[in-house]
């Protein structure tokens, strides 16, 4: 299929944006908000960071949805595909299958697993001396799970300066918001204990995303086609 990458622009976002919604109201189904907050910076990591080797892992599985769109933006999914999302023998499933679609190594979804998945993948390219970054793409309310900090521990010993950790706060959970549920007020703070890099972005503002300091330690030698 052909690469259709080009830059990012607001129009590409308003276009991914009506097509996801289009793809979500045939289907009847699907984290609506979830995907949406999420697809901005989607967009500008397959469009403008994402090099050959390098690997992405959608720990919040729920906004697959999101990650759809982001492949058909650059040619991996086709349209007739999008009209398949949710139906019985898709690729397109409510949570991405792994191993059946271009960059969804791992099945994720049961939230607080991504980011142990993620860890593990930075350390073993850092092992075989692979230059990759790993992207993960996290929500904010699995950081109100064990695992996830778990993994945080993990990743900051072992200082994998390659994996670049994407926390999606739109402030939402299963049950509610999330400070009702379990407080996450002060998470910069809290991830800056573990003597890590962190910034906060807008995360609908390409700009921003584009001149964050962490995105461009993390990327070299970006192809556009």
């Amino acid at each position: 299929m052909q690469d259709l990458r080009v830059k990012a622009t607001d129009d590409l976002v308003k276009k991914s944006k009506l097509r996801l919604l289009e793809m979500h109201h045939a289907s009847k189904v699907g984290h609506i908000g979830g995907n949406l907050s999420a697809l901005d910076a989607l967009l500008l990591v397959f469009h403008e960071f994402l090099n050959a080797e390098d690997r992405f892992i959608l720990s919040k599985g729920h906004a697959a949805g999101a990650l759809y769109i982001a492949l058909w933006s650059i040619g991996l999914i086709s349209d007739e595909e999008l009209r398949t999302f949710h139906q019985d023998g898709t690729r397109l499933a409510g949570h991405p299958p792994p191993n059946s679609l271009p960059h969804v190594d791992f099945a994720t979804g049961s939230l607080g697993h991504g980011l142990s998945l993620a860890a593990g993948t930075a350390l073993a390219m850092r092992l075989k001396n692979v230059a990759a970054t790993v992207f993960c793409l996290t929500s904010d309310g699995e950081w109100q799970e064990g695992s996830t900090w778990e993994a945080l521990i993990f990743a900051a010993h072992q200082k994998l300066s390659n994996l670049l950790v994407m926390i999606d706060c739109n402030g939402l959970q299963g049950f509610g918001h999330t400070n009702e549920i379990a407080s996450m007020s002060g998470l910069q703070g809290k991830l800056s204990c573990f003597d890590i890099d962190v910034e906060v972005v807008p995360g609908h503002d390409l700009i921003a995303l584009r001149a964050d300091e962490l995105y461009k330690n993390a990327v070299q030698d970006i192809q556009m086609s």
